[in-house]
This record gives C-alpha cells, sequence and structure tokens, in this order.
C-alpha cells in the first residue's frame, strides 16, 4: 500500500508542476506551438535520467524514492497523452510542419536530455 501512496502523492506533485510549467512557458512563446508540452516532457525527461543514472546507480537513494520520483513524479509530469493529442490535432487542422516539429523536437530533444543527464552522472560519479 506504501508504494501505490508515494506514486500517488508523486504524480499528484509532478502533474501541479506540468500544470504551472505548461502555462508558464507561454508567457515567453507563441500559443500557437504546444511548447508548454514540449518543456515538461524535456524536463521529466531529464530527471528521470538523473535519477535512474546518477542517484539510483550509485545507491543514493532507497527505493521507495525512486518509485516516488520516476513513477510518480516524472509520471504526472510528463504529458506523452497530451503530446499524443496535440500532434493528431496539427494533423486534422493539415498543419504538417508543426505536426512534424512536435513528434521531432519532444522525441529527440527528450532522448538528448536523457543521454545528457545520463552523461552528467558519469561526470559527477567521476566515471
Amino acid at each position: 500500500m506504501q508504494n501505490y501512496i508515494l506514486v500517488f502523492i508523486g504524480a499528484g506533485l509532478g502533474g501541479v508542476l506540468r500544470y504551472w510549467l505548461s502555462g508558464y512557458v507561454y508567457k515567453f512563446v507563441s500559443p500557437t506551438f504546444p511548447y508548454g508540452t514540449l518543456a515538461v516532457n524535456v524536463l521529466g525527461s531529464f530527471i528521470i535520467g538523473f535519477v535512474m543514472f546518477y542517484l539510483d546507480a550509485n545507491e543514493l537513494i532507497g527505493r521507495e524514492l525512486r518509485l516516488f520520483l520516476t513513477m510518480g513524479f516524472c509520471g504526472g509530469l510528463t504529458t506523452f497523452s497530451a503530446f499524443s493529442y496535440e500532434t493528431i490535432n496539427f494533423l486534422k487542422e493539415k498543419e504538417y510542419l508543426y505536426a512534424s516539429m512536435n513528434i521531432l523536437l519532444n522525441i529527440f530533444l527528450t532522448l538528448f536530455v536523457l543521454f545528457l543527464s545520463y552523461k552528467l552522472s558519469k561526470i559527477i560519479s567521476g566515471e
């Protein structure tokens, strides 16, 4: 039961951050493209990479905190369903450039920052 509570609380906190950050991004960029979703997906990918490649790999956190941060917080923070919906909406509206940008930026940037967090973890660990 404790694991469910950890995931529940983490997902709630991640969801609140997602809601805030998604809106905050549009103070700086045009709302014609889902930059808010992109921002939370990139941030969530970096966080999960750092948690797993550094904190967990170096046994700096326990199983419970790892579950809270990955399944809970990052699960609530990242928005693959919103990404999918926004992409289909672009396609329905024949906005093929935005649909392609959304797919490419979300896939490549999240993979890039996950790799970046892996490399950063190695540097911090002295490997």
